[in-house]
């Protein structure tokens, strides 16, 4: 009788055993660990996503001039010359250079991708941790950081080229002679594609950061196993 008690508690201590094995197998399943390569993978994939939707809306005819966000306006210390021809009945020159500008600017950023998606997949195991755990715009600083130079050096030749090839160049010709063939007017000669690549990549940054934060807090932006689990680490 004792030794039939005996192997009866040796099986029940078995069956525990394997009891607690199975458990503890499946809560390493439904909480795998998340290791550093989990977060750069999954983090670059969103940055790939987010970056390409919104680059690609820019692109698009109207991405810029259409969107109150990022719409090109003239700078301020020119503000001045539209107010004047549109005083003395030359609005339609403001209008379509505003036009064409834009135009250019939609133009230019066709090249951003690339650019971007290089400094995504070139992010080190410690910048994506912590852009992970920053805040609703890491992601997005740590683009700015490093690629606005990279950016601007490629824009503005691609910008001089959008110029002329959206007839932004002769516009822009066409405002500023007219205005400084005005009496008494201070003339005006700005680098105009200065400030047009600087606006645009500025578009560019601020529609990221939308996305970003889109991604950051929209459960239905996580469309995969990989991003759930890895974007459930900011959450907690």
């Amino acid at each position: 009788m004792k030794k039939i008690l005996i192997g009866l508690i040796v099986l029940a201590l078995a069956s525990c055993s394997e009891l607690l094995h199975v458990i503890s197998e499946a809560s390493q399943v439904k909480n795998p660990v998340i290791t550093d390569l989990d977060i750069a993978n999954g983090l670059k994939s969103a940055l790939n996503k987010g970056v390409e939707k919104e680059v690609k809306k820019l692109t698009q005819t109207n991405g810029f001039l259409k969107n109150e966000k990022v719409k090109i306006l003239f700078p301020s210390e020119l503000q001045h010359v539209e107010k004047k021809l549109r005083d003395i009945g030359l609005g339609a020159l403001p209008d379509k250079g505003l036009e064409l500008l834009n135009r250019a600017a939609e133009e230019a950023v066709k090249e951003a991708t690339p650019i971007f998606i290089s400094a995504i997949n070139n992010m080190s195991f410690a910048d994506a941790r912590n852009i992970l755990m920053g805040h609703d715009s890491s992601a997005t600083k740590y683009l700015e950081s490093t690629t606005r130079d990279s950016l601007y050096a490629k824009f503005y030749p691609v910008m001089d080229a959008s110029f002329s090839k959206v007839g932004a160049d002769k516009a822009w010709s066409g405002i500023t002679t007219n205005y400084n063939a005005i009496p008494f007017v201070k003339k005006v000669n700005a680098d105009i594609k200065d400030f047009v690549s600087n606006c645009a990549l500025n578009g560019v940054f601020k529609m990221i950061t939308k996305e970003e934060k889109v991604i950051r807090n929209d459960l239905s932006e996580r469309t995969s196993d990989l991003l759930k689990r890895v974007f459930s680490l900011q959450d907690l």
